[in-house]
């Protein structure tokens, strides 16, 4: 097919090094502008960002951006029903860090989310959200200022891998009989009209993901690393999280039980300093971000549980519209800003054109 994307004549591709980004003077940019008010704040953040860099480097270095495509633009620009080109995603790949808009749901099947389609082909695992007090803007908590933490979201496993099936579909019906009769379930409480879904939990997907917290941990000289779950209900999937996280902290990092364990403490490489590896039940951890936020600092958690740490941490310190979000994998990064979809709300867009998202890969 050919490509629908015009490449900028000056610039340079980020490259990867050693596991490193590897940034010319002159990097070319992937973004994506975005449905509903991406149409309104992409162009705006674009010129922000701009600004930033001149400020930042003198003239000496410049972004150069090039526009891919994703959502209601990517129909007009590909065809009907192409929400998600793959040279879009071939693009981020290759160019390495991208940033979005927000993106609308597709109306009827296939993708079910333009956002998880885009984590999970491009194997987005974290998703990092710093969240903190910046002076001047109205929370509901007293001392939103000892609200200071950056989650680490598990964001390719859990609930939001999509396997489910609808009510009293055949397939339903048939994982239904499966369960009941080769596996022995007798809890289904009404089985004959029952929507039935799996989550996902692997090895390799937690430890990824707590390493990524821990590394982070120590090369921003943080104080403890929280491994947020719902074990005393799940066992073996979120009781499973907490598990694997302990057991990378102790083989990959040299963690030491602290008065008989669980929790264990590391010696950061680079400071001497002690980080507290623990864990908290989910719903308790809800309740001591409002009680006592100074006593958290790195959050690693599954993803639906991450999806709401993240909001509701963001609302203690004046909402999420002010708050970034990074996307990470092993070799790719995306950013995106953090907002609605609604255009017809002129008063509400002002309001939310302070963050943005990123891609990187």
């Amino acid at each position: 097919m050919e490509s629908k994307v015009v490449v900028p004549v000056e610039g340079k591709k980020i490259t990867l090094q050693n596991g490193k980004l590897n940034v010319p003077e002159n990097p070319i940019i992937p973004f994506i502008e975005g449905d509903g008010i991406g149409v309104d704040v992409t162009p705006a953040m674009l010129k922000v960002v701009d600004a930033a860099v001149e400020k930042a480097y003198k003239g000496e270095r410049k972004i150069s951006w090039m526009e891919i495509y994703t959502g209601e633009k990517s129909t007009q620009v590909y065809g009907q029903d192409v929400w998600l080109p793959a040279e879009t995603l071939d693009l981020i790949r290759d160019y390495r860090v991208a940033i979005k808009g927000p993106l609308t749901t597709p109306v009827g099947g296939g993708i079910r989310s333009l956002n998880v389609a885009l984590r999970q082909e491009l194997d987005l695992y974290v998703c990092l959200r710093p969240v903190r007090y910046y002076q001047g803007t109205p929370s509901p908590v007293k001392h939103p200022e000892l609200t200071d933490m950056v989650i680490f979201r598990e964001n390719s496993e859990d609930i939001y891998a999509g396997i489910e099936w609808k009510a009293d579909s055949a397939d339903a019906e048939k994982v239904i009989k499966f369960l009941r009769e080769e596996m022995g379930v007798k809890k289904i409480r009404f089985p004959e009209h029952c929507g039935i879904g799996i989550k996902p939990c692997s090895e390799e997907g937690t430890k990824r993901l707590v390493r990524a917290a821990i590394e982070y941990a120590i090369t921003n000289d943080r104080d403890s690393v929280t491994l947020v779950h719902k074990g005393n209900i799940m066992k073996f999937t979120e009781g499973a999280f907490k598990d694997w996280g302990y057991q990378l902290a102790r083989d990959e990092f040299g963690g030491e039980l602290i008065d008989g364990g669980p929790w264990l403490k590391i010696k950061n490489p680079n400071t001497g300093k002690e980080i507290v590896v623990k864990d908290v039940i989910a719903d308790a951890f809800l309740q001591q971000i409002l009680l006592r936020p100074a006593e958290y600092d790195v959050i690693a958690c599954m993803n639906l549980n991450g999806d709401y740490i993240s909001d509701a941490l963001a609302a203690q310190v004046g909402g999420i519209v002010l708050h970034r979000v990074r996307i990470s994998a092993t070799n790719a990064r995306c950013l995106k800003r953090l907002t609605g979809l609604r255009r017809n709300m002129r008063a509400r867009i002002k309001s939310t054109q302070a963050p943005l998202f990123c891609l990187r890969r």
